[in-house]
């Protein structure tokens, strides 16, 4: 007994089981908007920067911010494996399971951002030509994907904390380290972009600067919490343990969950490439209201990452009545604040693009684009949950294949087909599709798999 209490993975437990499921998903959700906010505003704090360079390089950050959207993903996929196999082990009551998986899925995000910072270094060129970037963007993107690519290592870090963390519950610590990292950012980038103080900015290449300080400050905070949570961060954990539990069950989620994620930012690229071939300012106008948009859908994203808990650990302790309630609660969520916020942007439009840009052309297309596809969010926002869901159930591959089918049997075709009579208005048209087919398949897919478990 003495012995038990001793342990430091001992004092781990599921505490999203008890108590009211409102209440959890207010309590994991607010403190992720927090977080989540706190992430996208680098987005928005890197355009209006950039924006102040000029259209090139506002143009040269629309081509990298789907690739770098699509890179994020892969590690969200890993964090998400990591956060459905620890929040399961413990609704399971074995605390000792989810301490070896976290400390094993934190190792194995690092070795991934590695594997994955090498080929973006080696591949960004040839990457940027397939989507059409002009010859003249080229250096701009270079200098600030080669910084970038370095550095990428540490956010994966940072997505295997923050797995770990949310698996427990510890919204709140999670946001903390988002905040941390963005922060640095904000006070980084006028600085390194722009120049303050006397010091004289580097322009483009300063933003991936910023991003990458902001990741390194980032880490040691997550670093620094993850000591302190119920699960310890204890590489020994490994030594003397098989690890094939941890590593087939991590990979069974994310490496879906990975594809999953990675696929609606794979599709956006190729959109991009099709935006392209209607001038530089289609392509400035669309990149910039998509960082607009990722800020607008913030407590959607944030709720998708904070159900998957909530969901998890009731899972593993077999109370599906409880997971039921929690993806009926977090799909009305969805429904709401995508019909109001699409409301807000549509009517404000115009006005929002002149916060970016003062170039007519690009304002008319950030508007158009604002005026069809914020018609999708509360779509979105049962898509994203319905994933998270879905990949906390050990049904992953569930979402892998909604989310194949939503952007190449619907977003793609839909933009390739009506693009040469349509223009640009094609393209929003085809996300907003997208969108509203994967409202659809989502709550179809989650009630097949809460009711096909409940059966049992």
């Amino acid at each position: 007994m003495n012995q038990q209490s001793s342990s430091p993975v001992k004092s781990a437990s599921a505490k999203l089981t008890r108590g009211s499921i409102t209440g959890h998903l207010i309590g994991q959700t607010l403190p992720a908007i927090i977080g989540v906010a706190a992430i996208m505003s680098i987005g928005l704090v890197d355009a209006y920067f950039i924006g102040q360079l000029g259209s090139d390089a506002l143009a040269a950050i629309s081509f990298i911010f789907p690739i770098s959207v699509a890179l994020t993903s892969l590690g969200v996929g890993v964090m998400v494996g990591i956060n459905s196999v620890v929040a399961r082990a413990l609704g399971e009551e074995d605390p000792e399971r989810a301490a070896r998986r976290a400390n094993f899925g934190i190792v194995f995000a690092v070795l991934v951002g590695a594997i994955m910072a090498l080929a973006l270094f080696t591949l960004h060129d040839p990457l940027f030509r397939l989507m059409n970037a002009p010859d003249h963007l080229l250096p701009l993107i270079r200098t600030y994907m080669q910084p970038f690519a370095l550095g990428f290592p540490l956010i994966l870090a940072i997505m295997g904390f923050n797995g770990v963390l949310r698996g427990q519950g510890e919204a709140r610590k999670t946001s903390l380290v988002s905040i941390t990292y963005a922060t640095a950012n904000w006070v980084l980038d006028p600085l390194l972009i722009t120049g303050a103080f006397g010091f004289e900015g580097l322009g483009i290449v300063g933003a991936a600067y910023a991003t990458v300080i902001g990741w390194a400050f980032g880490a040691i905070m997550a670093m620094a919490l993850m000591r302190r949570a119920e699960i310890p961060l204890d590489f020994g954990l490994l030594r003397d343990c098989s690890l094939i539990d941890p590593a087939v069950s991590i990979l069974r989620v994310a490496g879906p969950a990975a594809c999953s994620n990675a696929i609606n930012p794979v599709g956006l690229s190729i959109l991009t490439a099709l935006v392209a071939l209607e001038g530089e300012a289609a392509v400035a106008g669309f990149g910039a209201a998509g960082r607009l948009q990722s800020f607008a859908t913030v407590p959607l994203l944030a709720l998708s990452g904070s159900i998957g808990a909530i969901v998890g650990q009731n899972w593993g302790a077999r109370e599906f009545d409880r997971a039921r309630e929690a993806a009926l609660w977090a799909f009305g969520f969805c429904i709401v604040w995508g019909l109001c916020i699409a409301l807000a942007m549509v009517s404000g439009g115009e006005f929002l693009a002149f916060l970016f840009t003062e170039d007519a052309d690009v304002a008319s297309e950030f508007a158009l684009y604002l005026s069809i596809a914020a018609w999708g969010y509360a779509g979105f926002g049962i898509l994203i949950v319905a994933n998270g869901i879905l990949n906390a159930v050990d049904k992953a591959s569930f979402a892998l294949t909604q989310s194949a089918l939503r952007v190449f049997l619907v977003m793609l075709p839909f933009a390739w087909l009506l693009v040469g009579s349509w223009g640009s208005a094609a393209i929003y048209s085809a996300e907003l599709a997208a969108n509203l087919f994967g409202a659809v398949t989502g709550i179809l897919l989650v009630s097949y798999a809460i009711k096909l478990r409940g059966a049992r």
